[in-house]
């Protein structure tokens, strides 16, 4: 959705299709970097804990990293183990941006409560207040806001 190229990647209706870290080299000048999701992929517990340690490790080691996207199913009431992950973000202070998925599968006013919540625990348990953007890769909905990000982003590097 936001490259505007549905060959870049494939996409799978199924989680935890995607097990290797993939780099999109984005207008010869910065990388999208595309990690294995971490929560529902039906894997053997040993399996998911080498995939925990991998995306791990690429967000400690990357210096250049400027800002990770996390992906949430807005459909979802805040899930346990997307909310340990925003903490252990937060403890490592890798600045990350919500992007809440799938907003066209949910009513308007789930655009607004199912995020609320999340943000609520964020700032009552982390003391922090993310931003986030509400997304549908099938409406392109957030795409020019997450496009402004990046924009933003790279030219704050390139300065």
């Amino acid at each position: 959705m936001i490259t505007g190229s549905r060959a870049l990647a494939k996409v799978s209706g199924t989680p935890g299709k995607t097990r290797l870290i993939n780099h999109f080299l984005m207008n010869d000048s910065w990388y999208l970097v595309d990690l294995p999701g971490y929560g529902f992929a039906k894997t053997s517990r040993a399996e998911s804990r080498k995939t925990e340690t991998m995306i791990e490790g690429y967000l400690l080691r990357r210096d250049n990293l400027q800002l990770t996207f996390l992906l949430i199913d807005s459909r979802h009431l805040p899930q346990r183990i997307d909310l340990e992950f925003m903490a252990w973000l937060t403890r490592n202070q890798i600045p990350f941006i919500i992007l809440f998925t799938k907003a066209d599968k949910i009513s308007k006013a789930q655009h607004t409560a199912n995020p609320s919540l999340y943000l609520k625990y964020l700032q009552e348990n982390l003391n922090i207040d993310p931003e986030f953007i509400l997304t549908s890769a099938e409406k392109k909905m957030g795409r020019d806001e997450i496009l402004g990000v990046i924009e933003e982003v790279t030219r704050g590097r390139d300065a």
